[in-house]
Parts: structure tokens; sequence; C-alpha cells
């Protein structure tokens, strides 16, 4: 049975930081690009970032460049989500995705960004 399990979600002051993680199991981690996809109130999800499986290569939207680094670590199954200079646009749920040869989502985290 797969899993994506996510935490690091919360309330934070514009400015500030987190960082979130997404725990996989019943995959073989390495060989999956994973994505981490937002959804704020009454908006369509989009996605925030992604990473290959070896790590080499990452993508960004323009929204969060220069602010969110997306990492992983293979033998953790594990892929994180550093968010620096958090706006309160930034305010969504956010969702660990995992894709190769099918396509599996976890959960989502609440990210609040709030004074």
């Amino acid at each position: 049975q797969v899993q994506l399990v996510e935490s690091g979600g919360g309330l934070v002051q514009p400015g500030g930081s987190l960082t979130l993680s997404c725990v996989a199991s019943g995959v073989v981690f390495s060989r999956y690009v994973m994505k981490w996809y937002r959804q704020a109130p009454g908006k369509e999800r989009e996605l925030v970032a992604d990473i290959i499986g070896t790590g080499r290569s990452t993508n960004y939207a323009d929204s969060v460049k220069g602010r969110f680094t997306i990492s992983r670590d293979n033998a953790k199954n594990t892929v994180y989500l550093q968010m620096n200079g958090l706006k309160p646009e930034d305010t969504a749920v956010y969702y660990c995705n995992a894709q190769w040869l099918s396509v599996y989502w976890g959960q989502g985290t609440q990210v609040t960004v709030s004074s």
C-alpha cells in the first residue's frame, strides 16, 4: 500500500520560514519524480516545485523562486520543501505528489501565513 504522509505545516508570520516533509512508503522512492502542489481557498491546485529521482534537477513556480527549496533524501524516502520569506499569498494546503508509472497524493498539510 502506497502512502505519502506530509508534516511540518502550521501558522507562521510573514517573512517567516517553514519546512515541509513528505515520507513515502510502499514505493521505490528513488524512481519517482516528487512534487509539491498547493491549493488556496477558491483557487485551483498549482504546482509549486518538483525534483527528479536523483535530486539533480529541480523546477519551481515563478511565485516561489528564490524563496522555496525542494530537496530529497532517498535513503529516508523523504522529500522536503524549505520555505523562506513566506507571504500571506503562500497560505494554502500543501500536497506531496509522487509520479512514475502511477501518481500518488498525500493528504495535505495546512500552511497559514498571517500576522
